[in-house]
């Protein structure tokens, strides 16, 4: 049930016929485990704390760094070095009182990703390295919750959403591959727009409202591509993998 402070607080969302009182329910209802407190995390967390997520996980064991200010509006220069999870959800708390944050100061792999993701409704990612990714999305397609994934380089950024244990939909392993190794994208090597980060967890955020509560066109077996540079907007299938060593056969 929401309070008469929800009704107000939500009334311009639950106005929309598409969304309503039954998608504030839904929404009050889930648990959304967000995997990286950076430069996709800061903003998915701020849209999803005051879309009224009734439970939020962050998980990152990182510090604040001076570098991740242009990009990661939830710090300030008063929060270098403090841990990420710990700032992050005090402004959730300011942000919406309404939500339970729970923090994970501990790195996420694959002896822990089960043990830390259980429970969870969706799972965001939008970490910056390949090992963690393809440890998240074993855990996912193992435990059965869909894994929305986000992605930034310079003027480039990337979502999708995966229920790779369904027999037709693939898994994040699908488009990449299983290696740990394989060459990423990483901001501090090839730089990023500070507001390119912002526009696509913003974003990250939206679809994850959208999947939790099934309005729409759902993103699942789609990869949006979002190029900044020239300015344009695509999508592209992703076949689900037959020989996936994660979710084939």
């Amino acid at each position: 049930m929401l309070t008469d402070a929800e009704l107000d607080r939500y009334a311009r969302q639950i106005i929309v016929p598409q969304f309503g009182g039954a998608g504030q329910a839904k929404l009050k209802a889930s648990h959304v485990a967000v995997i990286g407190a950076g430069g996709i995390g800061c903003p998915a967390i701020t849209y999803l704390a005051a879309a009224g997520v009734g439970r939020l996980t962050i998980i990152d064991d990182d510090v604040v760094e001076l570098s991740n200010l242009h990009r990661q509006p939830l710090f300030t220069d008063v929060d270098v070095g403090s841990p990420k999870v710990i700032v992050a959800a005090e402004a959730v708390w300011r942000i919406n009182p309404h939500v339970d944050c729970a923090m994970v100061t501990e790195r996420i792999g694959g002896a822990n990703a089960e043990a830390l993701l259980a429970g969870a409704d969706l799972i965001l990612d939008g970490c910056d390295n390949f090992d963690t990714r393809l440890a998240v999305n074993r855990a996912a397609v193992a435990l059965e919750i869909p894994l929305l994934s986000a992605a930034i380089g310079a003027f480039e950024g990337q979502i999708a959403l995966y229920e790779g244990w369904r027999g037709d939909a693939p898994c994040y392993a699908c488009l990449v591959g299983d290696d740990p190794d394989r060459e990423g994208i990483n901001c501090a090597e090839t730089g990023v727009m500070g507001a390119l980060a912002g526009m696509v967890g913003t974003m990250a955020a939206l679809e994850g409202v959208r999947a939790l509560t099934g309005w729409g066109r759902s993103l699942v077996g789609r990869l949006a591509i979002l190029d900044m540079l020239e300015r344009r907007w695509r999508e592209v299938g992703i076949a689900k993998d037959p020989a996936c060593p994660i979710c084939g056969g």
